[in-house]
């Protein structure tokens, strides 16, 4: 479903940092699979870049045969929409919003019946544990709340690819536990696939399978 070849990103001018080379990665429907390494590997950039959010220097992206790399501007962002869901860090909660209106956004974007969202989020804000906080705005969320609601948010349109940029970082260990549970079940429900990043063990443990990202490039866990 998910298919990387060569993928190359650098930063910089003169004298342009490399972060990742030569990346390749096959992941097919309906698997789970986590990412781990240490800080600074270039871990959140392979999901942007993934995503689209970025555009490497060379190599290719395809989801379903499609090249993401090959997309403008306008049809990455209608391919995120559409069939990517992203539980970013920083959560990226828009603050004049309300929980179930940021929840809904994917949803609301794509021209969703009302009923059809309302459904959804009746489902979704409680299996995150905000049900209550359906019409609180992000300044009156804790960060763990935040987190859990970019959660929920990622999940909404029952994605084709979700990817989750530690998504439990800032949860205790039992909410932690609860949250990964309800990740991997919608991406085997729903068909599609995941790639969690993260640094916990236990966190990396409930994928199919784990790999470490290195200067050296993208290998299975040892």
């Amino acid at each position: 479903m998910l298919a990387i070849r060569n993928l190359c990103k650098s930063y910089g001018g003169v004298r342009p940092r490399k972060v990742l080379c030569d990346i390749a990665l096959d992941l097919a429907r309906g698997e789970y699979i986590s990412i781990t390494g240490e800080s600074g590997v270039g871990k959140s950039t392979l999901l942007n870049l993934i995503a689209g959010l970025e555009v490497p220097d060379t190599g290719t992206v395809e989801l379903d045969g499609a090249s993401v790399t090959a997309l403008d501007d306008t049809g990455r962002t209608l391919l995120r929409r559409d069939r990517i869901g992203f539980v970013f860090q920083a959560f990226h909660l828009l603050p004049h919003l309300t929980v179930a209106q940021n929840v809904a956004l994917p949803l609301s974007l794509a021209g969703t019946a009302r009923q059809q969202v309302a459904a959804r989020i009746g489902d979704l804000l409680p299996a995150v544990g905000l049900a209550d906080a359906a019409d609180s705005y992000p300044r009156e969320l804790s960060g763990g709340e935040m987190q859990r609601a970019a959660i929920a948010r990622a999940l909404v349109h029952q994605p084709q690819l979700l990817l989750a940029d530690e998504p439990t970082g800032n949860l205790d260990p039992e909410t932690a536990r609860s949250i990964l549970v309800l990740l991997r079940e919608q991406v085997k429900r729903g068909g599609g696939a995941g790639i969690l990043v993260t640094h916990s063990a236990a966190a990396a443990a409930t994928a199919d399978r784990v790999l470490v990202l290195t200067s050296d490039g993208l290998r299975p866990r040892t």
